[in-house]
């Protein structure tokens, strides 16, 4: 049996007197140990213990008592309910808070307000185990020790693990509408970026049916007309060079000795 009996030690004085069960079978069923149902027998222990009968909570049945009690290697199994109860589950109420810690709460409250401005008053409250009084007196400056306090990390001051804060933290940047920032630099999508080039408009109906275009004609150059010695002039390029009239006239007459 894995399963232990409601109230163990007074089941096992129930059934110590008003059964004939051996202590094994009695230690056995109620996970004890049989010493310790050998003490009930002799009333050394569990005194003061009234007995609780498995039999009405229908946790065991007669007859499971009586092959028991003919069989003295036999093992008791308890008897399993028909009847599904609900599991009780405890609301979940404010945080527990240690005395050595209570004073560090409003230094906590204004960190979280410094921040992180996006969490909701019932957030920071449920995080740090503050009351709404509290939380706006801070806000306000109204608080009676807001000259003296200081913003310092819940998660640092033990007050709530960094796993909640970021489950709060992520909780309420969803709640928050996007503001998109005008003008601010954006990432063009594959769509845009994969597309192919789009091609221009034939510009003539030769383009359309797929003429082929006509080649630009290439400006030859003469190598030899640049990198060669330069031609000399012809024979009417040469003219007798001019002379000065007077110059002439002078030369012209005889020179006479004085």
């Amino acid at each position: 049996m894995s399963d232990a009996p409601l109230m163990p030690k007074a089941t096992a004085v129930w059934l110590v007197e008003n059964t004939s069960l051996t202590f094994d079978q009695i230690a056995e069923f109620c996970k004890l140990h049989p010493l310790e149902v050998k003490g009930i027998a002799d009333g050394e222990v569990a005194t003061g213990i009234k007995g609780y009968d498995p039999i009405s909570t229908g946790q065991l049945s007669r007859e499971e008592i009586a092959k028991a009690e003919g069989d003295s290697d036999y093992r008791l199994h308890l008897s399993v309910s028909k009847v599904r109860t609900p599991e009780f589950k405890k609301p979940r109420g404010a945080r527990y808070t240690p005395l050595s810690r209570r004073q560090d709460r409003p230094n906590a409250v204004l960190w979280l307000l410094r921040n992180h401005g996006e969490l909701k008053d019932a957030q920071i409250m449920r995080l740090v185990g503050t009351t709404k009084h509290t939380l706006q007196a801070i806000r306000e400056r109204t608080h009676w020790n807001s000259a003296n306090l200081q913003p310092m990390d819940p998660v640092t001051l033990g007050l709530c693990s960094q796993i909640d804060l970021d489950f709060e933290v992520n909780r309420a940047a969803k709640d928050r509408p996007k503001v998109e920032e005008p003008g601010g630099q954006t990432l063009v999508s594959a769509e845009i970026t994969t597309a192919k080039p789009v091609q221009p408009a034939p510009s003539s109906q030769l383009e359309v049916f797929g003429a082929p275009k006509p080649k630009p004609v290439e400006e030859r150059i003469d190598v030899n007309a640049v990198f060669g010695k330069p031609k000399e002039p012809r024979v009417e390029d040469k003219q007798p060079p001019v002379e000065d009239e007077e110059s002439s006239v002078e030369d012209k007459q005889p020179h006479v000795e004085e």
